[in-house]
């Protein structure tokens, strides 16, 4: 069956179209076109953008779900809210814990994957144990080591291989002979919750390791004399920084400063959300910290420490528009096809082309987001918030 879809706007890859028409065919894009035959019937959204869906590789949890909980029905609660901020693809991401939860989530998530509905599981985000307790954040040193091969293809086993990302620390021992394993087994590294000097983690990256998480959040400063890794995510030659547009955790003049130096095409917009995310303020946790959320974040009770974030990804593309940063089609490719490129997904999500999942959204010019598809069927619709 086919569909047409227009607005006034379509965001590809590399371009923006205007005044075109998207065509879905079974769930998938089959072409966009300025020409329809007359009387075809259309959905037509006016002024809006059309955009691929967003892609989240960092989000914990959400509705008062989280994927430590390793349970299918947390699971499947992320899956449906994320949907109404956009996302349509996301990689449950998990805390540094024990083995033994980490095997559970890993477990849960590998035999649950394919039977969620919602936002689509493209992959597992291990954020951690292989961290440093320097920059530990809200992550439990207590469970901090250098990382392990063992490990890692132990939960790749347990995860039905779909552990697409894992973030260790670069100046932990045993680093570029994970990094190897790591790559062969399908796995990208990130870098983060780290004390590294700027060698280190150019060492890591050279090694293999291609994403810098959280960017300035939970990692050694800048200096003149020593660029620290935040220098390294600002400096280094093909490599994604991520970051978390909520106005919280970065200032907007450092987010500036990260797509100045990463360009547009490889500054990532992610959430880290937690479960607080699509709650009311008040009490909440973080594995096994206590959390208190109010006016738009999330700290520690123990430390007031930065606990995850709340943020919405459709909110994260709203406010680099509203800050000055980056144009809306640039933002919305911040929030998908960046993403999905970082991590080896962008040959089945995060972008418009033909043959590839309807997987898509559309917004107002002020980013307002006003419908979710996800292949081809509307799953959210502002003020209608019953999915369909």
């Amino acid at each position: 069956m086919e569909q047409i879809i227009k607005a006034k706007y379509i965001v590809l890859e590399n371009e923006v179209l205007e005044d075109h028409y998207l065509v879905i065919e079974d769930g998938k894009f089959k072409q966009t076109t300025d020409h329809i035959p007359e009387n075809s019937q259309v959905i037509d959204y006016g002024d809006a953008y059309i955009s691929a869906g967003l892609v989240d590789t960092h989000i914990h949890g959400y509705k008062n779900a989280d994927v430590m909980d390793a349970d299918a029905e947390a699971i499947q609660t992320i899956a449906n809210g994320i949907v109404e901020n956009g996302v349509t693809s996301w990689l449950p991401t998990t805390l540094t814990a024990s083995v033994e939860q980490l095997d559970a989530a890993c477990q849960v998530i590998g035999e649950n994957a394919d039977k969620i509905t919602g936002a689509k599981i493209q992959g597992i985000f291990l954020e951690g144990p292989y961290f440093t307790e320097k920059y530990k954040g809200a992550q439990n040193k207590d469970y901090m080591s250098d990382p392990s091969i063992e490990q890692l293809l132990k939960w790749q086993e347990l995860a039905n291989g779909l552990v697409k990302k894992i973030a260790i620390a670069p100046e932990r021992q045993g680093v570029k002979e994970f990094i190897k394993v790591a790559k062969e087994n399908g796995i990208y590294v990130a870098l983060g919750h780290s004390d590294a000097t700027y060698h280190q983690a150019a060492l890591a990256v050279q090694d293999g390791a291609n994403i810098f998480v959280h960017t300035f959040n939970g990692m050694r400063g800048i200096h003149h004399r020593e660029p620290g890794m935040v220098g390294a995510a600002l400096n280094l030659k093909d490599v994604y920084a991520e970051v978390i547009a909520d106005g919280f955790h970065v200032h907007p003049a450092a987010i500036e400063l990260i797509v100045k130096s990463r360009g547009t095409d490889e500054t990532a917009l992610v959430t880290d959300c937690m479960r607080a995310g699509g709650m009311p303020d008040g009490r909440s946790t973080l594995g096994e910290f206590e959390v208190m959320v109010q006016d738009g974040m999330a700290r520690l009770v123990s430390d007031g420490n930065l606990a995850g974030s709340i943020l919405k990804m459709i909110d994260g593309v709203k406010n680099m528009v509203n800050w000055g940063i980056v144009s809306l089609p640039d933002a919305l490719r911040m929030a998908s096809l960046n993403p999905a490129k970082s991590v080896g997904i962008d040959d089945i999500c995060g972008k418009i082309e033909a043959g590839y999942a309807a997987d898509f959204i559309v917004v107002t010019p002020n980013a307002e987001l006003v419908v979710t598809y996800i292949d081809g069927e509307m799953k959210y619709q502002k003020d209608e918030k019953q999915a369909k």
